[in-house]
């Protein structure tokens, strides 16, 4: 009988797991922060963290703690709430975008079937959680993870599709075609 109820128990976590795993989480870059006081030093943790779905659903955020994995899963959860929906046509982007965020310019271009994703890390974080598996990326000006992790959801909030064109143009999608 104790088998049977570890079995149980063991499905049941991986029922979790399964709910847990349905985003995709990347910790971009773990920041120390040190703050002088009185006595010394006092260190605190800064996370970025990206989180998508795989499928045209993607977020970030920064968490701020006293411990590494508490600032982690800050982040994560405030990357979940702060979740944006792009477009995704044929594993790609729908044309060439740039975002921007202080200093930091992210270039997004579509790539074709077999491409692959072609990003550096914190872009590539980004594109690989919103779902993309052909994309051409060039991060240009800061280096700062930080900034270019916010100018890349920045471009893909700058994305439309044919369809949403030709909407706001009152047009059908063959005449922008």
């Amino acid at each position: 009988m104790s088998t049977d109820r570890g079995n149980k128990r063991d499905k049941r976590s991986r029922d979790n797991q399964d709910k847990d795993n349905e985003f995709i989480e990347h910790v971009v870059k773990i920041y120390r922060v040190a703050k002088v006081v009185k006595g010394g030093r006092r260190f605190s943790f800064s996370a970025i963290v990206v989180v998508g779905d795989g499928n045209g659903r993607v977020g970030a955020a920064m968490g701020k703690a006293t411990e590494v994995p508490n600032a982690i899963r800050k982040a994560i959860e405030r990357a979940r709430n702060n979740m944006i929906r792009v477009p995704v046509v044929n594993t790609t982007v729908p044309h060439q975008v740039t975002g921007r965020s202080d200093s930091a310019a992210v270039l997004m271009k579509p790539a074709s079937l077999g491409t692959g994703i072609v990003a550096g890390g914190a872009v590539r974080a980004v594109v690989e959680a919103a779902g993309y598996q052909n994309i051409l990326t060039k991060s240009l000006g800061s280096n700062n993870a930080t900034n270019v992790v916010w100018a890349a959801i920045e471009g893909l909030k700058q994305l439309k599709t044919a369809e949403q064109i030709a909407a706001l143009r009152g047009l059908d999608v063959a005449e922008i075609l």
